[in-house]
């Protein structure tokens, strides 16, 4: 009688037989089918061609996707000069890699076999979670081939030796985003899931994706713009960005918005929240579960918010001085003539919190003590550990920003909401390509993913005094910022500092806040809140989500800070609210949008803000 489950091989040991049913799924149902809808993708993808190209034959695109490739070439090229240059060298990197080839191949015909491997398998990896991708012998063979070549890759880099820091920094990140668009799960063919769907719908799928994708490129202008959400259902004003409140005064660079009161009291000092220009302020306004605009106000803050313009060619030469004079001093004098108070309490969110703590700095020199304490969200004053925005901030490269941005008098808000990405690209970019493009399908309504789509631009005199003197040079920690004629101290700022990180922050590493928190004058208390650059801010209390630490000032080394510190569960939120009542928590009657002295303009949130680009 026929052994079902097993057959005999030529030298008499026995191999588990193949279950044929397993490539059900995979076989092709329909081919008229298929071939109808694979035609069609192509027609769509052929639109999308169209739509990428379109923009470029009308000189409207410069094709300034062709100078970061170069550099990309350029940086890696050097790390393959490295091993080639030395026949020894490539002798050990071919032999490593080769060998752990091998060992895939050995591993593969013992689990064909039904034997153990005969080495541990690789790394586990969240992209290769499905089932198939281990069961299934091809996917499985791909799954770790991509990864045995990607690691060793990373380690070529890593142990190129004469490269500078900066170059080895480029080539590690250039990698990483190369091995992720190549990942075999990015790909209908090298993908069980999707290859297993394609089959199902016949290809559908495809001709929705390509459909989505040439929508996605026009939505762009000529670039891809990827879709993370389902934009249709968000709208500022309606159900983002809601907390009730008016503008109550504007210039050419910013609004200012007060929130309306809603406890008996209020505090008497003010909160001023000066938020990113690179994104919109409604992040800390999403709706009012998540409202860190809303939180505060139900505890008895007076809420201004500086809600600055999304810059065209007219802002082209409004630099940094302009923003700290225009923006934060203009929304001061808008508070004293509001309230009649000149004691602030202020909050500065990433790029916002350098930029205030460099007016803070000026209004030192300067004799202004209108802000008396200052809270700072993920903000780096240090950019000696920026992480892997540095990447984009060197000489030629900022060179090339500049260059385009002279063009146009702005930086368009699509190339820094893609660096943004590119720091997470394995889950800000490939996830939604996947399933938008190849599974077709459409996005989960998530409002965080429409604020971050939401991007703005930036004033080139602005982005580029930034670059500069932040990232590139780091002027603001070294004493040598110049701001209206005026060479800025971070010492000379002695009011009491709220420094908050965030553990998982890619844009504001939090070593890179600690190292900062220690240049200032006066008493810092230093916290480090869980998760990222956003979640770990925007955390509401009644979540009960992730954690903070925290153990007074930033003192000694990074790590020895986080091994000692005291982790507290749940939102910063109250913690930071203490504090502000400890600096002065006298109270006041609640006062009105704009006071005596100031007309309502419109309602909150504005009309800079819903500016789209």
């Amino acid at each position: 009688m026929a052994d079902t489950d097993t057959k005999e091989s030529g030298t008499g040991h026995s191999i588990p037989a193949f279950d044929a049913s397993k490539l059900e799924p995979f076989l092709v149902k329909n081919p008229e089918a298929m071939s109808l809808n694979v035609a069609r993708s192509l027609e769509n993808l052929g639109k999308a061609a169209a739509e990428w190209l379109e923009p470029r034959e009308r000189g409207e695109k410069k094709n300034a996707e062709i100078e970061p490739l170069t550099d990309i070439i350029t940086t890696l090229s050097k790390v393959v000069e490295y091993w080639i240059s030395d026949p020894a060298r490539t002798l050990e990197a071919q032999t490593y890699l080769m060998s752990s080839y091998f060992g895939i191949w050995m591993n593969s015909l013992n689990k064909f076999a039904g034997k153990p491997p005969v080495a541990p398998d690789v790394r586990q990896d969240r992209r290769f979670a499905g089932a198939d991708w281990v069961d299934t012998p091809f996917f499985d063979f791909l799954r770790q081939i991509y990864l045995v070549t990607s690691d060793w890759a990373e380690k070529l880099v890593d142990h190129a030796q004469g490269l500078d820091p900066h170059t080895q920094h480029k080539a590690q990140f250039y990698l990483r985003q190369v091995t992720a668009a190549l990942s075999p799960s990015n790909f209908v063919l090298t993908n069980p899931e999707l290859y297993k769907e394609t089959v199902a719908r016949n290809g559908a799928n495809l001709v929705e994706g390509m459909k989505k994708l040439a929508e996605d490129i026009k939505a762009g202008h000529g670039d891809l713009r990827i879709r993370q959400t389902d934009m249709s259902k968000f709208k500022v004003g309606e159900n983002l960005a809601v907390t009730p409140g008016k503008v109550i005064a504007e210039n050419d660079v910013c609004q200012i918005l007060q929130y309306e009161a809603t406890t008996g009291t209020v505090l008497k000092r003010p909160l001023l929240i000066v938020p990113p220009w690179i994104n919109k302020f409604y992040v800390l306004d999403l709706n009012p579960q998540k409202s860190f605009i809303k939180w505060c106000v139900d505890r008895g803050h007076t809420v201004f918010v500086i809600s600055w313009v999304n810059p065209d060619e007219r802002h082209a030469g409004k630099d940094w001085e302009d923003y700290a004079r225009d923006g934060i001093g203009f929304a001061l004098d808008t508070i004293t003539k509001a309230t009649g108070e000149k004691d602030v309490n202020a909050i500065g969110y990433c790029v916002g919190g350098t930029l205030l703590a460099a007016t803070l700095a000026l209004h030192a020199q300067e004799g202004d003590k209108r802000i008396r304490s200052c809270t700072l969200f993920t903000t780096q004053v240090d950019f000696t550990y920026a992480g892997d925005l540095k990447v984009f901030a060197d000489e030629s490269q900022i060179r090339t920003i500049e260059k385009s941005m002279t063009e146009d008098g702005y930086l368009e808000g699509s190339k820094m909401a893609m660096a943004f990405n590119m720091l997470r690209a394995q889950e800000l970019i490939w996830p939604y390509f996947v399933n938008a493009y190849l599974k077709g399908q459409d996005p989960t309504p998530f409002d965080l993913l429409y604020w971050n789509a939401d991007s703005t631009r930036m004033a080139a005199a602005n982005h580029s005094y930034y670059l500069r003197n932040c990232y590139l040079e780091n002027n603001l920690s070294k004493g040598t910022m110049v701001l209206a004629e005026k060479t800025l101290k971070l010492a000379d700022i002695k009011v009491p500092v709220y420094n908050l990180a965030t553990r998982e922050d890619h844009i504001a590493p939090a070593k890179s806040v600690f190292v900062g928190s220690k240049l200032f004058g006066g008493p810092v208390t230093y916290v480090m809140s869980g998760s990222g650059h956003i979640a770990g801010v925007v955390n509401p209390p009644d979540k009960k989500k992730y954690q903070y630490w925290h153990d007074g000032s930033a003192e000694g080394d990074f790590d020895d800070w986080v091994s000692s510190a005291d982790m507290t569960d749940g939102s910063w939120w109250p913690h930071w609210h203490a504090w502000i009542e400890a600096q002065n928590d006298r109270k006041v009657p609640p006062r009105i949008p704009g006071g005596d002295k100031l007309n309502p303009i419109e309602e909150a949130p504005g009309s800079y803000v819903r500016v789209r680009v």
